[in-house]
C-alpha cells in the first residue's frame, strides 16, 4: 500500500493549506506518512481492492456511464478502476469519463484520495483507435532496447491522455515452452534478451526521472515468477524447476527492471512454483522480491488469482481464507473485483492481520 500511496503523492497536484498530504511542498515521504495517520481501517482497505469497468456496476442500460450509480459506488471507496477502455472506448470520452471520476474522488470523498486507473497495454493500449505495435516477440527480434524505450513511451502518453495511470505490462516471463498459448506477449527464450527488452520497456512507460510526469504511466512487471514454462504447455498449469533455474533463467529480467529502471509495480502470476501457488507465495513475494531485490512498489494480484486459491489450487477453504493467505504473503492489491479483500476487515477484528 505504501507504494500505491507514494505514486498517489507524485501525481496528487491538488493544494490545500489545512493538510500536510495536499501541500506538493512537502517531501512525498512526509506526505504519505500524514495522509496514512488520517485514514480509517476502511479507507486503507479501500486501497487494496479495485472496481471493474467491465461488469457495468457504474453504468445504465445502455453501457452509458450513470453519474448516480457510480457516486453511490465510489463512496464506498477504491485504490483503482480497471479498465474504463471498455465503457468509453473513444479517445475523447474516455478522457472525459476519467476526468469526471477522478474529480469525483478528490472533491467528494472524505480525504480526497485520486483513484489509479489501470489499463492493458501489451503492445499498445487496449483500446478504440490506440496505436497498435508488433507484438513484443517481434519488437524483441530488433535487438534494439531504444526503439522499445521509444515505442513504449509513445504507448504511455497515449494511456496517460486518456487518463490511465497504470499498464499492466510488460511480460517479463521468459518462454521456455513453446506449447504455451502465449509465447507471442513474450520477449522470447533468452534470459538475456529480455531482461534487456523489459528494462527498455519500463524506461519508455515510466520515464527516467523518479517521479512519474503525466505523460507517463506505472509499469508493471508481470507473471512472477515462472510462467512462461508451465507443464504441458497449458496456461496457469504448475511450474517445477529447481531455484538455480529459477535464479539464472527466470529471475534476471524481474531483477534487472526493479534495480536498473526502477519497474513500480509487479504482478503474480497463476501458477504454482513447485507446488507453492505464488499469490501466496512469501519467500517469492517478500524474501526474493522486497528483501533481496530491494524492490519498493506494489503488487498485484492477476485476474482472479486470489479466489483460484479456492477454487483452482485448494489450497484455502473459502475467499477469507484466499485473503488472509495472499494478503500475508505480499499481494497488496486484488485484480479486478474484491472478491477476496472485501474480507480484510473481518480478519484485522480476528487479530489475523495486523492494523
Amino acid at each position: 500500500m505504501y507504494g500505491r500511496l507514494i505514486f498517489i503523492m507524485q501525481t496528487y497536484i491538488q493544494l490545500s493549506n489545512l493538510t500536510i498530504y495536499k501541500d506538493k511542498t512537502v517531501s512525498i515521504t512526509e506526505r504519505v506518512k500524514d495522509l496514512l495517520s488520517k485514514m480509517t481501517l476502511e479507507e486503507k482497505i479501500a486501497e487494496t481492492l479495485c472496481i471493474y469497468a467491465k461488469k457495468g456496476n457504474f453504468q445504465d442500460d445502455d453501457g452509458n456511464y450513470d453519474e448516480e450509480k457510480g457516486k453511490k459506488l465510489f463512496l464506498t471507496g477504491a485504490g483503482r478502476i480497471a479498465e474504463v477502455g471498455f465503457v468509453e472506448n473513444s479517445a475523447k470520452k474516455m478522457a472525459e469519463l476519467t476526468n469526471k471520476i477522478q474529480k469525483f474522488y478528490i472533491e467528494e470523498t472524505r480525504l480526497g484520495i485520486p483513484v489509479i486507473f489501470h489499463e492493458e497495454c501489451l503492445h499498445g493500449q487496449m483500446v478504440q483507435d490506440a496505436t497498435c505495435f508488433p507484438q513484443p516477440i517481434a519488437l524483441a527480434g530488433t535487438w534494439n532496447p531504444d526503439l522499445i524505450e521509444k515505442v513504449f513511451s509513445l504507448v504511455a502518453e497515449e494511456t496517460r491522455c486518456r487518463g490511465g495511470h497504470h499498464a499492466l505490462t510488460p511480460v517479463a516471463d521468459v518462454a521456455r515452452e513453446p506449447r504455451w498459448g502465449r509465447v507471442e506477449e513474450t520477449y522470447g527464450e533468452d534470459s538475456y534478451l529480455v531482461s534487456k527488452m523489459v528494462v527498455a520497456a519500463v524506461k519508455g512507460f515510466q520515464g527516467s526521472e523518479e517521479i512519474i510526469d503525466n505523460k507517463h504511466v506505472i509499469a508493471t512487471l508481470k507473471h512472477f515468477v515462472a510462467h512462461a514454462q508451465p507443464e504441458g504447455g497449458s496456461n496457469c498449469a504448475p511450474v517445477n524447476v529447481s531455484e538455480s533455474v529459477l535464479r539464472e533463467v527466470f529471475f534476471p529480467p524481474f531483477r534487472e527492471a526493479i534495480q536498473k529502471a526502477n519497474a513500480m509495480s509487479v504482478m503474480a502470476s497463476y501458477n504454482e512454483v513447485n507446488g507453492i501457488p505464488s499469490h501466496k507465495n512469501k519467500w517469492l513475494l517478500q524474501d526474493v522480491l522486497r528483501d533481496e531485490w530491494g524492490f519498493k512498489g506494489f503488487v498485484v494480484s492477476d485476474y482472479y488469482a486470489i479466489k483460484q486459491l479456492e477454487e483452482r489450487h485448494f489450497v484455502a477453504k473459502d475467499e477469507k481464507e484466499a485473503a488472509f493467505q495472499s494478503f500475508t504473503a505480499g499481494i497488496d492489491t486484488e485484480l479486478p473485483l474484491d472478491e477476496c479483500y472485501s474480507n480484510i476487515t473481518e480478519l484485522v477484528n480476528e487479530g489475523r492481520i495486523s492494523y
